[in-house]
């Protein structure tokens, strides 16, 4: 069962995010994902690097979802959490807003891409 990573990380989501996952003819999975699934994250612009920035899939009322469920939707929204504490400080706080654009990254393939449309605990986080 998918522990979810509030519990696992000892904080709150850093972000939240629009998703479409590509299809099979666009590089996607040939395979259907599940919520737990620790894809990196990729940005846009600074498309060089890649890290752990895990998303966690909501339904349609917001809820996370469970593991047990049905694969994720291919398009929806996800909040997400950046595992690592000083990369938050030293380079996602400067980079993510609003507007954001990255992809979900499965090791040198994009399955999916994403859009930053609200701020969560990014800039709190930190704090602790």
């Amino acid at each position: 069962m998918h522990k979810p990573y509030q519990e696992l990380l000892g904080y709150p989501p850093d972000f939240e995010v629009t998703y479409r996952l590509f299809t099979e003819e666009e590089g996607g999975r040939q395979t259907p994902a599940f919520q737990g699934i620790r894809w990196n994250f990729l940005y846009e612009e600074f498309s060089t690097e890649t890290f752990m920035i895990w998303p966690e899939f909501l339904d349609k009322n917001g809820v996370i979802l469970s593991e047990e469920l049905e694969p994720i939707c291919p398009y929806g929204i996800a909040i997400m959490w950046i595992v690592s504490p000083d990369l938050r400080r030293t380079i996602h706080q400067q980079r993510i807003k609003v507007g954001t654009r990255g992809y979900f990254m499965e090791g040198s393939r994009k399955v999916g891409v994403c859009e930053v449309t609200q701020i969560l605990g990014l800039l709190t986080n930190s704090i602790k």
